[in-house]
């Protein structure tokens, strides 16, 4: 190859610096700041809520316990006077004495007559719901809300009214349309018939939500299925037994487990229909704390009897919890 042949190398051409690229991204040290304020936001939101719970529930019940393991009376709860420690007295008082005992079967009796009660009445209302036309159903509904809606002052002096004996509702029927002698009667000479009055009130009271909720459960149930099982032949029973309740007894068993909670710590109920001033055959555990903490001035005996309450419930509220889970798992 000769000289001319030979060709020069090309002078180097300049090439020009590169932006850096939008998409590239920033390094570690610059996204690490951000991040972290970004993990700390949901705390920073819920922080009030919390701050709120604790100042509302958790607070009370840590005095309730530090005062079950002493004994306040009146001096130390106004002087600000530091109680004496007892230890476990207040629990073996009150576990030890009968009366206590009396007021817990009575509670619980009460309880499971209302939650039964309850449901069924709530459960029937709701099929027949199903049934009935747009129009039945809307005024049903309104009826119900507003029912859910009155207050209990206002609700226990109508049942107080009907059971009136000289001027109540109730003895005018039986009297006038039944045959029967309810003239003049006074229903709350007997504590089971008074406890028929207070159940009344409770029931109505807690059965708009138990019917709605029931209700809304009712719409989930596929008709197809339902319509299947009949024309293979299943009555009423056999429809409602092997498609019906397996779609509604999550619901069914949230809505019980909070009647058992709700009718177990019923108080202003029993308070308000006997005039302030229950007696002793008409104590509820709830009567029973606050007679223990306010009339007889013993505010460690109401505390620990609250804590035991809050025991015998801690069961319900763990099986309330867990059918919670359970249906979020089927979601």
């Amino acid at each position: 190859m000769s000289a001319a042949e030979m060709k020069a190398p090309a002078p180097p051409v300049p090439v020009p610096p590169q932006p850096a690229h939008r998409d590239t991204p920033p390094s570690p040290a610059r996204t690490a700041p951000r991040k972290r304020v970004g993990a700390y936001l949901p705390y920073a939101l819920i922080a009030p809520t919390v701050v709120a719970i604790a100042a509302v529930f958790v607070w009370p019940l840590i005095k309730t316990v530090i005062m079950s393991f002493q004994d306040v009376g009146r001096r130390e709860l106004w002087t600000g006077q530091a109680a004496e420690w007892v230890g476990f007295e207040q629990f073996t008082n009150i576990l030890g004495d009968g009366e206590f005992w009396d007021v817990v079967w009575r509670t619980v009796l009460f309880m499971v007559a209302c939650v039964v009660t309850t449901m069924g009445v709530g459960l029937l209302l709701a099929q027949a719901m199903q049934r009935m036309s747009t129009w039945i159903r809307l005024a049903l509904t309104a009826a119900l809300v507003a029912a859910w809606a009155m207050p209990l002052l206002v609700a226990t002096s109508i049942f107080r009214w009907f059971a009136d004996s000289d001027y109540g509702v109730v003895n005018m029927v039986l009297t006038k349309y039944l045959g029967l002698d309810f003239r003049g009667h006074n229903w709350w000479l007997d504590p089971k018939q008074g406890f028929l009055i207070i159940a009344a009130v409770v029931i109505w009271g807690a059965i708009p939500f138990v019917t709605i909720t029931l209700y809304a459960a009712l719409t989930q149930v596929p008709r197809e299925l339902e319509e299947a099982a009949a024309l293979d032949g299943a009555g009423a029973l056999g429809v409602f037994r092997y498609v019906t309740w397996p779609v509604i007894k999550p619901v069914f068993q949230m809505v019980a487990t909070l009647s058992v909670i709700w009718d177990f710590n019923v108080f202003g109920q029993v308070f308000l229909m006997r005039g302030n001033e229950p007696e002793p055959e008409y104590s509820l555990l709830g009567i029973y704390s606050f007679e223990k903490a306010f009339e007889s001035n013993s505010f460690s005996q109401g505390a620990a009897i609250s804590l035991i309450t809050v025991l015998l419930l801690s069961g319900v509220a763990v099986y309330y919890l867990r059918q919670l889970l359970k249906i979020g798992e089927v979601e």
